[in-house]
């Protein structure tokens, strides 16, 4: 079995075909997809797709940094009314994007500490997004190293000095699509973390994984992750599937 533990496919690109792409998926042996949260225009649609596939999809509550703008404390709001829903896997995905736009840069920061609060309250695991920004967001997670929820640093590509801080106090690293470009730094990172500390996503539509790069992304593709990783590490694909998703399951408690 394998878990994409970070799926989009509740997105406009899978309107027309979604049910078919988790049919592809789990005949492709992920039997588990879970499903981060973008803003309140998203929620529903997550929930939806839960309730109609029960025991495969599962969905989290959270604000995207990227969506973190001046009405962020009816968004922040939003999310505190779902988490509560027993549904709710993790909190995610949160965190701080600097990529495109430092503008509510503070706003970022305050929305990332109260979902963390949340994560913490509520007994979650948290999906962090993490864009160019890894100083901002180490700066926030400082105050709670000590008392931190179960942490994933989804679809990460930072450096390995990055990682090493990271997985040295315990968090998980998600790794997607990005392994299969063959000048990626985060290939370094993955031969050198143990594979405790890794877990496989697909971060769909995003990002699709070579041969399909630059096409639309699906959870099926992870068993490409899979193999891959297994080749940088050289161990059986087997072993490889199988940690990994015994890490999701502890991660998330399913």
């Amino acid at each position: 079995m394998l878990i994409d533990t970070h799926t989009h496919i509740y997105l406009k690109e899978f309107d027309a075909d979604c049910d078919s792409v988790i049919a592809a998926a789990i005949k492709s042996g992920v039997l588990k997809m879970m499903l981060p949260n973008i803003d309140a225009s998203t929620q529903q649609s997550i929930l939806a797709l839960s309730s109609k596939f029960p025991g495969i999809i599962y969905p989290m509550a959270g604000l995207h940094p990227t969506s973190v703008k001046s009405n962020f404390r009816e968004e922040l709001d939003d999310v505190s009314i779902h988490v509560s829903d027993k549904r709710i896997i993790a909190i995610g995905e949160t965190g701080i994007d600097l990529y495109w736009d430092r503008s509510y840069e503070r706003e970022q920061q305050i929305a990332f500490a109260e979902q963390i609060d949340l994560a913490l309250q509520f007994d979650l695991p948290l999906v962090i997004h993490m864009r160019n920004s890894f100083a901002e967001i180490w700066d926030v997670l400082n105050a709670y190293h000590s008392k931190a929820p179960r942490l994933l640093f989804h679809c990460f590509s930072g450096s390995p000095a990055e990682a090493e801080l990271i997985i040295n106090k315990g968090y998980l690293l998600g790794i997607g699509g990005v392994l299969t470009f063959k000048n990626a730094g985060l290939r370094e990172v993955v031969k050198r973390t143990p594979l405790d500390f890794l877990m496989l996503e697909t971060d769909a539509p995003y990002l699709a994984p070579v041969p399909y790069r630059g096409k639309r992304n699906e959870p099926a593709y992870i068993t490409i992750i899979a193999s891959e990783m297994a080749s940088l590490k050289e161990m059986n694909y087997t072993e490889v599937c199988e940690r990994t998703t015994r890490n999701a399951l502890e991660f998330f408690r399913i």
